[in-house]
């Protein structure tokens, strides 16, 4: 299944580099290639390693993944048709079922290619064939291109990390004694320190240090006006009223979050999650990443494990606590960690139902699920042209299988519900403002109630 590229009932078409000067014809021609080049010299640099791990079959494996992705570099740039994937990877049949689809929509007039196809399905198929080269080339198969910008990151932010970390530990210490309206308060700022923590991504800087040097805590104030979506108050109404049914029915609260960057990004992901369980707010948080290295500081199982590690191993006493917690909810099975092919798949998640039901039934689990980040937003709305004052609920197509809400700083040309006149507002004073990362959203849907969109 996938959502048909044209406008059909109102849907309109996909955003793709077809449109000369537009973002995505911007993305495709200057970033990908520029992103591409930065894989090319990570694996040439690492030559040596590879050598010395695996001798001259290291070396060769380095040369041929190198020919693979300078060859796509070129298809690329010249712009050329998409090619189907050729490796034995579960999902391989699904993406090369998707290419035909996307054919058939195409007809014969013209290749479904870089620069004339959805962005979004090129932009993650990149992600794809990178995967591919360095799979067909044992014994550099599970190589994470992407290691060492996601690690360099997570150390420069450091000092952010500290202070975010003894923020927590202080309410930690005193949380029985809070209120209802001092918990709303702590709930508030840390999502919206999750919100701005999702600024630090590497895809958009096309890998160029992006860490969070200041607080993330004495931001917030300045950063207010910054929101043109808040639906805050409605997230956490409905965390207390999810609260309120399972003591009387006895059951438990879950809360999911679709992960985005690593980095400082996962902390800010973590210190929320733990508040949402010592809180009593939610008593299990169910955390989904990547199963393969994708757009550039996405989380993968090895990040979220490495995070809590270093996490628990600093020289600073309330960070290691911190660690210390994370690890005993994860042996607790109080959070867990879950991968999933379909988030790294090209999909609109309208098509979720059809193509991933196992994974949409685990959604449906959920009282609420958080959704990090640009991608995801561009996913969940189908990264199509909407009409700025569509209504989020219209935008998502069908998809819902629980309360969710998106945590989005703007990197993208795509933003639907916002108020009659606020884009145009926005776009006098700054034409970039949907993809220049300085606004951003907390935007709430619920199939369960009327929304008021």
């Amino acid at each position: 299944m996938m959502a048909a590229d044209q406008t059909v009932h109102g849907v309109p078409p996909s955003l793709s580099a077809k449109v000369v000067g537009s973002f995505a014809y911007l993305t495709v021609r200057d970033r990908l290639p520029t992103i591409l080049t930065k894989v090319i010299d990570t694996i040439h640099r690492n030559k040596n390693k590879f050598f010395e791990e695996y001798g001259e079959e290291g070396i060769q494996a380095e040369k041929q993944t190198i020919g693979l992705l300078s060859k796509m570099r070129n298809e690329l740039q010249t712009d050329k048709p998409v090619i189907p994937l050729t490796d034995s990877l579960q999902d391989a049949e699904c993406w090369n079922q998707y290419l035909q689809k996307h054919q058939k929509l195409h007809g014969d007039q013209e290749s479904v290619s870089w620069f004339k196809s959805p962005w979004l399905y090129v932009e993650c198929y990149m992600y794809r064939r990178i995967h591919e080269a360095l799979w067909l080339n044992p014994p550099i198969s599970d190589y994470d291109v992407f290691n060492e910008g996601k690690t360099q990151g997570f150390f420069e932010s450091q000092q952010a990390v500290m202070t975010i970390c003894t923020h927590l530990e202080g309410i930690n210490s005193n949380i029985e004694n809070l209120s209802k309206n001092q918990l709303f308060e702590h709930f508030n700022k840390l999502l919206q320190v999750s919100l701005w923590g999702n600024k630090c991504d590497l895809s958009i800087s096309a890998g160029q240090d992006n860490s969070q040097k200041t607080s993330p805590i004495d931001s917030l104030v300045s950063l207010q006006p910054l929101i043109l979506v808040n639906d805050s108050n409605t997230v956490w109404s409905t965390l207390i009223s999810a609260q309120t049914h399972a003591r009387s029915e006895k059951t438990t609260v879950r809360v999911d979050i679709v992960l985005d960057n690593a980095g400082f990004e996962l902390v800010t992901d973590l210190v929320l999650a733990d508040f949402l369980v010592s809180s009593g707010l939610a008593h299990e948080v169910h955390f989904h990443g990547k199963s393969i290295p994708w757009f550039v500081s996405d989380v993968t199982a090895h990040d979220f494990q490495w995070t809590i590690q270093q996490t628990m191993a600093a020289n600073h006493k309330c960070m290691s606590k911190i660690g210390y917690q994370w690890k005993s909810h994860l042996k607790d099975g109080v959070w867990s960690y879950h991968d999933h092919p379909f988030w790294t798949q090209p999909h609109e998640f309208c098509d979720m139902a059809a193509d991933a039901p196992d994974l949409y039934a685990n959604l449906q689990g959920a009282d609420l699920v958080l959704f990090k980040g640009d991608l995801n937003y561009r996913k969940l709305v189908g990264d199509r042209d909407w009409d700025h004052t569509v209504g989020f609920g219209t935008a998502l197509q069908g998809f819902g299988p629980a309360p969710l809400c998106s945590l989005r700083t703007l990197k993208a040309n795509v933003q639907v519900g916002l108020q009659p006149g606020q884009a145009e507002k926005l776009t006098s004073h700054e034409p970039d403002w949907m993809t220049c990362g300085k606004y951003a959203v907390i935007q709430f849907y619920s199939s369960k109630a009327e929304q008021k969109d």
